[in-house]
């Protein structure tokens, strides 16, 4: 048996200390939203957009096609119908513009301003096109800023070194709401800025934001008028989940992979006219065709998953594959499953008319950015964090860069490769009950900065492993926890099919979720990882 991981006896009271714990010196209040005046340029920015509208000037919106993105576009899309003003709203199609506001978008846009949502920090050929052209561009953003800004009018994102906001870990739909709440004051509106809240939380949920302080209160606020919101999309998601209650989960496996879908395959409209929607038929009809495309993203993921993974080096400290024709829009998570699988971080691109393009994800503390960075003489573009990054580059520089990085590697030190141990301690078989569920469910919503605690199930005896679901891709696991107890324990792998070991024993982490089915409500466990 595998050496398993250290881990205290956990009772109720503990746990319930444990989770406590995470949220010491956060304050979860709406009130303690800093203003959006603390971010730079953003009353600047206001002030250009309300003198625009009042002297009926053209404004264009350009968006992103991400679940941030398209979030961000709906927001102020709707915020400018309320006015009401005529807004000029385009999002770039990953696969004919590529990313953000770019010179061959910008040709399209006949606009006295221009202001970005989740897009632009980078945006520096851009800015010079809207100077020469007499275009006032406004960039609000997220995303970690290079050595060089862009000639913008303002440039709105708290990761600015000189932006005093006092909560730098916001997305791109929370910077553009915060404009919106100063565009609302500088003309005078009476309008309600929490309405948004409910696209506030699917975006923070999505883009993967640290679940504390504020982001905490907007996520947990929103969800909670997402059950009752009357807009068409939010009845819809609420007929689709048929759950008593949305979760955060709910929202980042079930909804945001199709919303996000449509930009990664085809169009990121698709969505935003989901978001937009104005009656139940439109929203319904969206929804329909984003279903179809993210089957046909999981598809296309597997596919290019399965191919990915019979190019791999395993003596690589960093993973790095290329093919033609890959499908960009799912490199991502491709990256994803070969860290899965390999434990190690991985870049994945996809070649099209000699120009290597894609996404790297990594693991434990190696800082993925500062590798791609160290190659950067190789590189056509590059951007994100710590953790994820994507980049380009010739064709021809795709073995010199794998050589280079694997190369890069080779001085950080081991032990930031390893996973983080994330699980929390061990349950006695008595304390998984409805209590459990209770206590976890005082602490949601999970997400990142505070994961669902995984636990740790030791060496449990195997009574039965049976396939479930349409394809038989499913397990269900009845395992008992202690030879001395005649109870067990079920617990559900998707999309992972087991066999019984040789040793009929199994070492696994787990998470307890509530289950609900046809009205009634149980405990499901799900199994996290097996040792």
């Amino acid at each position: 048996m595998p050496t398993l991981p250290e881990v205290p006896l956990l009772d109720h009271t503990t746990l319930g200390s444990f989770l406590a714990r995470r949220f010491d010196n956060a304050s979860e209040k709406l009130s303690d939203i800093p203003h959006p005046n603390q971010l730079k340029d953003a009353q600047k920015g206001a002030e250009r957009l309300a003198r625009a509208i009042r002297s009926g000037e053209r404004i264009a919106l350009v968006g992103d096609y991400d679940v941030d993105g398209v979030t961000s576009t709906a927001i102020v899309k709707r915020f400018f119908d309320l006015i009401p003003y005529p807004l000029i709203t385009t999002i770039p199609n990953r696969f004919t513009d590529g990313y953000g506001v770019s010179k061959n978008l910008l040709e399209r846009l006949d606009a006295d301003v221009i202001f970005t949502v989740d897009n632009g920090i980078n945006a520096i050929e851009a800015a010079e096109v809207c100077k020469s052209r007499g275009i006032d561009l406004i960039i609000t953003d997220h995303h970690t800023p290079g050595d060089t800004l862009p000639s913008a009018y303002a440039i709105i994102n708290p990761k600015q070194s000189d932006c005093p906001y006092p909560f730098k870990e916001i997305c791109g739909a929370q910077v553009g709401w915060l404009l919106m709440g100063l565009l609302k004051q500088e003309l005078n509106l009476s309008t309600d800025m929490r309405q948004f809240f409910p696209f506030l939380a699917l975006a923070i949920i999505a883009d993967v934001m640290p679940l504390v302080g504020i982001n905490r209160s907007i996520v947990r606020t929103g969800l909670k008028m997402m059950q009752h919101s009357p807009l068409p999309p939010f009845t819809l998601i609420r007929d689709f989940l048929n759950r008593t209650t949305i979760s955060s989960e709910d929202i980042a496996f079930q909804i945001a992979p199709r919303i996000n879908s449509a930009g990664r395959l085809e169009d990121a409209s698709i969505a935003l006219d989901f978001l937009l929607a104005q009656s139940e038929e439109r929203a319904y009809h969206q929804f329909e065709l984003l279903t179809a495309l993210n089957t046909l993203r999981k598809e296309t993921e597997a596919q290019n998953t399965a191919e990915a993974m019979k190019q791999v080096n395993p003596d690589d400290t960093v993973i790095v594959v290329a093919k033609e024709h890959w499908n960009e829009g799912v490199v991502g998570i491709v990256a994803s499953r070969l860290v899965s699988h390999f434990q190690k971080p991985a870049i994945v691109l996809s070649i099209h008319n000699g120009i290597a393009k894609g996404s790297g994800r990594s693991i434990g503390n190696v800082d993925l950015f500062a590798l791609i960075k160290s190659q950067e003489n190789l590189l056509e573009k590059f951007g994100g964090h710590k953790m994820a990054a994507g980049l380009s580059m010739s064709v021809e520089n795709v073995e010199a860069f794998k050589e280079g990085i694997n190369a890069a590697a080779q001085s950080i030190d081991p032990a930031n490769f390893i996973p983080h141990n994330d699980i929390v301690g061990e349950l006695s078989h008595e304390s998984i009950n409805f209590q459990l569920l209770e206590l976890l469910e005082q602490y949601e919503p999970y997400g990142e900065g505070n994961p669902r605690p995984k636990f740790l199930l030791r060496e449990a005896d195997v009574i039965a492993i049976k396939l479930f679901g349409q394809d038989q891709s499913h397990s269900r696991l009845e395992l008992r926890p202690s030879p001395v107890s005649p109870k067990t324990l079920e617990l559900i792998a998707f999309r992972r099919t087991l066999e019984c070991p040789e040793t009929k024993k199994i070492s696994c982490s787990y998470t307890v979720n509530k289950n609900e089915w046809n009205g009634r409500i149980s405990l499901q466990l799900m199994v996290e990882k097996i040792f």
